[in-house]
């Protein structure tokens, strides 16, 4: 069953049964299990030690020797000297923690003091729907860091204005991989280069250097541009359609802001202490703070990793080997204290301020537990070998100028069975750069921007994406809201993308760039007429 048709069952059935239920919990559980028992050809034993074999390794750090059994797992934690895993467990821990500083700045008054001082100056839905996506073109630094960073600050804003948690959501996420994907400067930027680095290495392309490269890629990231684009159709054009609108007709009409049905959405739960008479800067300073520290964790880190390897100091060696989860986490404990001494100055009581704590911490449950599923199903479906599957469906015989759209399709849909943009990259790219240093050189660049793109779509539309659980987290949206709601204007501009993707090898990229914006203009306004009508 691995590296097989039967490799996508798993993620299938996680998505249709999330779409059915709407029990992502559910879903993405019995989806691991089944994919566990297929990659041991049912064998309850052996995927039970699996899975514990996966989710410890989320915790701690260890090398196992196959088979993996019990007894070796055990052996392989003790030998490791219980050596923590520094990359999901800080995560899990920097999502607690934003939780509790996101809890003191209510309690403290600064989300209301933010909120009052905001809506004197943002006086139009309009506006405040602008300010989530102007924050989240200048906090470019990393993803994780966008989709938690910009909900938080943006939220108090677009409450008062109405604006419903799955919209907020939505711009969130659709700016945060967009922007992160374009711009070099960012983790994702040296993630990508270092790759493109290895494919012109191998393929022995001389003409351009990988900095070079991605520059010539941005403006054939035709996805990345259409989802930036939509987000600005949706705000100043009203376009609301789908369960968009339903979520917004309801916020406008009634000020119900997300799922009453559901409970409270990660992220947003009361205090459970009433609120302090605060100011501003009980909201300013927190996540000023935690914006400085993680910049410049993420500076030292990568400064340090750089020197360690024996690398030059610059600015993209510093994002490569930046330790982004240590950096996150240096960030969110200092941020933490900062909200915790501003919580203290408005003189609460003890008992109070240990409820705003747990309130904070516990809001951000249901984002811990969904993280927790995703990376598990995405190490099962790694194991079954299912994004190599899907990248062997890329065969010989097909005409040159239709592999950048195929090859869109096939990252889309791996991205979205595995949750995963970077893994898909990972996949993707090294093939993407075979095919066109061997096909025709002139589709280089095209079908590895093909790959970058259609990851982000698969992204933004999979359930199981850090980023969109994240996103919603960040914005006090339910989950299943979150992805439901922007999977219809992630489809739209991926066939207005698509449609680019066909025509970047026969008109070139300023054509294919415009034509797919223009497309996308085209499907939005029809949409609206038919709503009107």
């Amino acid at each position: 069953m691995v590296e097989s048709i039967y490799s996508i069952i798993p993620p299938l059935l996680a998505l249709i049964l999330v779409i059915l239920t709407r029990r992502v919990l559910l879903s993405l559980g019995v989806s691991i299990l089944l994919g566990a028992l297929m990659l041991y050809d049912f064998s309850v034993t052996k995927a039970a030690v699996e899975l514990l074999h996966v989710f410890s390794s989320l915790f701690l750090s260890y090398e196992v020797a196959e088979p993996v059994t019990v007894s070796g797992i055990w052996a392989g934690i003790v030998d490791s000297g219980f050596a923590i895993n520094d990359w999901e467990f800080f995560i899990l821990l920097f999502l607690i923690f934003l939780g509790m500083v996101a809890s003191f700045i209510s309690f403290s008054g600064g989300g209301t003091a933010f909120g009052e001082w905001a809506v004197k100056r943002i006086k139009t839905r309009t506006g405040a729907q602008l300010l989530p996506i102007f924050l989240g073109f200048i906090i470019f630094i990393d993803d994780y860091f966008n989709s938690l960073t910009v909900g938080n600050v943006s939220r108090p804003v677009t409450d008062r204005h109405r604006i419903s948690r799955a919209k907020l959501a939505y711009y969130v996420d659709s700016t945060a991989a967009p922007i992160c994907v374009i711009v070099p400067l960012s983790s994702w930027g040296a993630y990508i280069i270092t790759i493109i680095a290895g494919i012109l290495d191998k393929n022995s392309v001389t003409e351009y250097g990988a900095f070079q490269a991605f520059l010539m890629m941005i403006p054939m990231n035709l996805y990345a541009m259409t989802a930036l684009a939509m987000v600005f159709i949706v705000a100043l054009y009203k376009f609301d359609f789908g369960l968009m609108k339903k979520h917004e007709d309801l916020a406008i009409r009634e000020g119900v802001l997300y799922d009453l049905a559901k409970g409270e959405p990660e992220g947003s739960a009361e205090t459970g202490a009433g609120e302090q008479q605060g100011k501003i800067i009980n909201l300013i300073l927190p996540i000023l703070t935690l914006v400085v520290v993680t910049v410049g964790s993420l500076v030292l880190t990568g400064m340090a990793g750089a020197q360690d390897e024996g690398e030059a100091v610059t600015a993209l060696s510093i994002l490569e080997f930046a330790d982004i989860s240590r950096s996150l986490l240096y960030g969110a404990i200092i941020g933490l204290l900062s909200a915790l001494i501003c919580t203290l100055l408005t003189k609460p009581t003890a008992k109070d301020v240990w409820t705003v704590a747990k309130a904070g911490a516990k809001s951000m449950l249901p984002a811990v537990l969904i993280l927790l599923l995703a990376w598990t199903i995405s190490s099962i479906i790694d194991s079954l070998g299912t994004g190599a599957y899907l990248a062997s469906l890329v065969e010989d015989g097909i005409p040159p100028f239709l592999l950048p759209v195929m090859l869109f399709i096939i990252a889309g849909i791996s991205a979205v069975s595995t949750g995963t943009s970077w893994g898909t990259f990972a996949i993707l790219l090294p093939i993407a750069g075979d095919m066109g240093a061997n096909v025709d050189s002139s589709l280089l660049l095209p079908m590895l921007a093909a790959v970058l793109a259609g990851s982000i779509f698969g992204d933004h539309v999979s359930p199981i994406s850090d980023t969109t659980i994240l996103s919603a987290a960040g914005s006090g949206s339910h989950h299943i809201d979150h992805v439901l709601t922007q999977l219809p204007y992630a489809i739209l501009a991926a066939i207005a993308a698509a449609i680019g993707f066909v025509l970047l090898p026969l008109l070139g990229t300023i054509a294919a760039f415009f034509i797919s914006i223009v497309v996308l203009f085209i499907l939005a306004w029809v949409i609206k007429r038919t709503q009107q009508s």
